[in-house]
């Protein structure tokens, strides 16, 4: 039997020419985002003081399964794409599992991560439609800095907001921002009404994704020619990061793999949608049935214990409505949470998705995260983001248990980036500091006091 290779490449002709919309092959489709200030379905044109028109027509259309990749985004993809699919061999020997382990590496570019994907095709359309600066939100880092390599590729002026806990924990992050010209504010800051109103109430915040979100968007809808972009949650990213899955599916084939099960982390569904996307096709449309798993942090459980409610994506409330698992928009992690994946809800394709039981979802914590994010390290060589290193957790927890039954199976999990921006948080870990938090019901509970009221949907 010829033996599988380390990696898995394809070549330019092979990359998928397409996204894939998953939300065209759904049986039930996600509940309409709400205008906050109607309370009705949002349309188009509510969205265009905040993102760019095609933006708008892509985060709204449930029809179009296979969208276009315009023929620039093509030729800036083929400057780190394909990414390799990579058989985790060593790692399939340490754990004695007869398990077949594989994971799609999404690392070979300056930001580290997958979130260039989605940041090159944001830009591009924000480009064509003439306008001249973008604001945006970053927790860990990774979005900010893929952002700031789109907006530098294509001369556009960017304005980071940037969790201030990351901020202070991670420099370099901020460093290479400003490297590729974009400016780095830390949130909460005093440069917005958003901001002022979060510090007023709680000055010694670290900050979180909803503060930086209400800070981004407000300076958007009020600066000329300057629209918001988001690196995660909303489906015009699921749509653009589904190159992920779909050249997984193409490097699969030509091995003649399927995946019994598909790993992914998830914060707000950005690598996971994207991962996933082919292989949810099939199992909405009964070509197969894997298992598909999302794996979110211990201390910001948003699948496994929230609730799956309406909620603005932002903290400042000024945003649309999703309807969406949720910790409610006012959460805010423990200070001591270090592994990414840091945001209060999930995209509502996935949350869609999970509610209706065509997914799993499990919840670590970072102690075990990190544990298998340095194991990974020293048999497959490379230093692992630590939002990666969950989909890592739960896939060598899968192995395992793979080795107790003895049965074959297919692990597919993302590898969505590297951590050598993330030692602080491997050196607490190494040095014994790293402690786990988990919040109780009466923490959450605050978080679910502040949900919307909505009239006729949600009382």
């Amino acid at each position: 039997m010829k033996k599988i290779p380390h990696r898995i490449y394809l070549n330019e002709e092979q990359m998928p020419k397409q996204w894939y919309n998953l939300r065209a092959d759904m049986k039930e489709l996600p509940d309409p985002m709400l205008n906050p200030q109607t309370l009705k379905p949002a349309t188009e044109e509510d969205l265009y003081p905040v993102f760019c028109k095609e933006l708008a027509h892509q985060e709204l259309d449930s029809q179009t399964r296979y969208v276009d990749i315009p023929e620039e985004i093509q030729e800036f993809y083929k400057m780190y794409r394909p990414s390799p699919l990579i058989r985790a061999y060593e790692l399939e020997k340490a754990l004695g599992t007869p398990a077949k382990i594989y994971y799609k590496f999404e690392g070979n570019n300056t930001s580290g991560s997958h979130k260039l994907n989605s940041a090159v095709a944001q830009v591009y359309y924000a480009k064509k439609q003439g306008l001249k600066s973008l604001t945006t939100e970053t927790g860990a880092g990774q979005w900010g800095t893929a952002l700031a390599e789109a907006c530098a590729f294509f001369g556009m002026d960017l304005t980071v907001y940037m969790v201030k806990a990351s901020y202070e924990q991670k420099p370099f992050r901020k460093s290479i921002i400003q490297t590729f010209d974009g400016k780095v504010i830390a949130s909460p800051s005093d440069t917005t009404e958003a901001g002022r109103k979060i510090l007023a109430e709680n000055p010694n915040t670290g900050g979180s994704l909803g503060c930086a979100i209400s800070e981004a968007v407000e300076t958007a809808v009020n600066t000329p020619d300057c629209r918001y972009v988001l690196g995660s949650v909303l489906n015009q990213v699921l749509l653009h990061q589904s190159i992920i899955g779909e050249e997984c599916k193409i490097a699969m084939e030509m091995i003649d793999e399927y995946p019994d099960i598909v790993i992914g982390c998830a914060g707000g569904g950005s690598n996971l949608g994207g991962l996933i996307g082919p292989y949810m096709r099939d199992k909405l449309t009964g070509k197969a049935n894997p298992r598909i798993i999302a794996v979110e942090p211990a201390s910001c459980p948003s699948l496994t214990r929230g609730k799956y409610a309406y909620d603005y994506c932002d903290t400042g409330r000024i945003t649309p409505m999703a309807r969406m698992y949720t910790l409610g928009c006012g959460f805010i992690p423990s200070p001591n949470h270090a592994g990414g994946l840091r945001y209060h809800g999930m995209s509502p394709i996935l949350s869609k998705l999970y509610h209706d039981g065509y997914m799993e979802a499990v919840s670590v914590e970072q102690s075990k995260v990190f544990e298998a994010a340095v194991l990974f390290a020293k048999k497959e060589t490379i230093l692992p983001a630590p939002e990666s290193a969950h989909a890592i957790r739960a896939a060598i927890n899968e192995a395992l248990k793979c080795k107790e039954t003895g049965e074959a199976k297919t692990i597919l999990f993302g590898l969505t980036g590297t951590g050598y921006f993330d030692m602080s948080a491997y050196t607490s870990y190494l040095e014994g500091r790293m402690t786990d938090y988990i919040p109780t019901d009466e923490d959450l509970q605050k978080g679910f006091a502040g949900l919307p009221k909505i009239p006729g949907i949600q009382e």
